[in-house]
């Protein structure tokens, strides 16, 4: 039997607090890992789930940081440090949501400067917090959740697609940049994903959505968290730069 197994590493989760990211640090605790829970204000959830994964017999901490901001995130990391020691698994996973979306005529300005700070200079910052000490260790782990989105181009999207396909060519670069110090860096892709804290499939505007997926439903935050634990491991350790659409066939990259 093969088994993911991440007993004796560290993760941090940005953005942990939410529904998908709550479910991605309690994969990677099942699997072995000990979990930094980040969070931006939701400290009482964060809490909540350090508890959740410290009765998994895990190590556990939250840390608030601002993670488009380099000297919050370099805070954050001397804390973890001080507390759990280095995190060689990173999963980039906090997002700043706009609502409603709108064309590239009406979308603000601010909006594409917020997706661009939470989605190209978060990686960029992570990256120069935590990679060096992989780099020292000859082993990590680098994750970014971005979206189907990014192939997608659909009306109103300009500003969320701009931000994560920024993303996107930051950790394809930096993927063949560490590569040789045995460090993978990859990107798992939801499709509009049903979380704990949301789960709108009964609506009509989800019903749509389904229709045209090939396999006729929305993903759920599990499927998307069993990704992010396989990347985690060391049953992908060859693979790397690589983009992941976890959304039922929506859309197909090709070669």
């Amino acid at each position: 039997m093969i088994n993911v197994d991440l007993s004796g590493r560290t993760a941090v989760v940005t953005g942990a607090s939410g529904g998908l990211g709550r479910t991605i640090s309690t994969t990677l605790a099942r699997a072995g890992a000990d979990i930094v829970i980040h969070y931006h204000k939701n400290r009482e959830q964060a809490e909540k789930l350090v508890r959740e994964i410290r009765e998994m017999g895990r190590r556990s901490m939250s840390v608030q940081a601002e993670i488009t901001d380099q000297k919050s995130v370099f805070a954050m990391k001397e804390k973890i440090i001080c507390e759990i020691g280095h995190p060689l698994i990173v999963v980039t996973n906090a997002v700043v949501q706009i609502h409603p979306w709108a064309t590239v005529l009406e979308e603000e300005i601010s909006d594409y400067e917020s997706q661009f700070k939470s989605c190209v200079l978060q990686n960029v910052i992570m990256a120069k917090a935590f990679v060096p000490e992989m780099i020292r260790e000859k082993w990590g782990r680098v994750i970014g959740i971005n979206t189907e989105c990014a192939m997608q181009n659909s009306p109103s999207q300009s500003a969320y697609v701009s931000g994560k396909r920024g993303m996107d060519g930051v950790l394809r670069v930096l993927a063949r940049e560490v590569a040789q110090h045995g460090i993978t860096v990859n990107q798992v892709a939801p499709g509009w994903t049903i979380t704990d804290d949301r789960d709108d499939s009964g609506s009509e505007g989800s019903k749509n959505y389904a229709k045209g997926v090939p396999m006729k439903r929305r993903g759920v935050a599990q499927e998307i968290a069993n990704v992010v634990a396989f990347l985690a491991s060391d049953l992908s350790s060859f693979m790397t730069g690589v983009y992941i659409p976890v959304c039922g066939g929506n859309v197909m990259p090709a070669i």
